[in-house]
């Protein structure tokens, strides 16, 4: 796996290592070893996968609070998708600031989202499907989330969201108190 640093501090795209023939190739998606020379999470208690079936469906941004803080690894297996991050962690040099990049089933590359980080996505096509590492539990009580337009972080997404759920439209503008941010303090590796 190549590991390719972004903006935010912490996170990364991850691009597989293809061994190929002409029947195909054979890759990783996740070896316990490479993470670890990194220094990314090595321990994952959920895989998930969301199948998003308009074009334009918008999920996000989503993050738990510490001690449910999760890492997420997220990689579009069907279709393409868009995907973002937004750092929450006051202590970060990154601190506020979002990137974002597509995957897709033909590049199959991964997101690696740390914790602390605010995490979602746009579908750039039909019947986009999103599989995710997990490294904590679902706690809904430690659940946040933050609106996708919030001028604050003035996320520039590619396309215009044609379908959200009611709770990710609901989502309060950026608020420290709210959005627990002393709480992320200590999450930057």
């Amino acid at each position: 796996m190549k590991f390719n640093t972004t903006p935010i501090a912490g996170a990364y795209t991850i691009d597989l290592e293809r061994k190929g023939d002409d029947r195909g190739f054979f890759a990783r998606f996740f070896c316990v070893d490479e993470f670890a020379a990194v220094g990314l999470e090595t321990a994952y208690v959920q895989i998930n996968t969301s199948l998003s079936i308009p074009k334009g469906t918008l999920r996000g941004l989503h993050y738990q609070l510490p001690p449910a803080a999760e890492v997420k690894v997220v990689r579009c297996i069907s279709g393409s998708l868009w995907d973002v991050i937004v750092d929450l962690r006051p202590d970060s040099p990154s601190y506020g600031k979002w990137f974002g990049a597509e995957l897709n089933d033909d590049n199959r590359t991964m997101m690696y989202v740390p914790r602390g980080c605010a995490h979602g996505f746009i579908t750039l096509s039909d019947n986009a499907e999103a599989l995710y590492l997990v490294s904590d539990k679902y706690d809904p009580k430690s659940e946040r989330g933050m609106r996708f337009d919030d001028p604050l972080h003035g996320i520039q997404w590619p396309a215009k969201a044609a379908e959200m759920s009611a709770k990710d439209q609901n989502w309060p503008l950026f608020d420290p108190e709210f959005h627990s941010v002393e709480n992320m303090k200590g999450l930057v590796r």
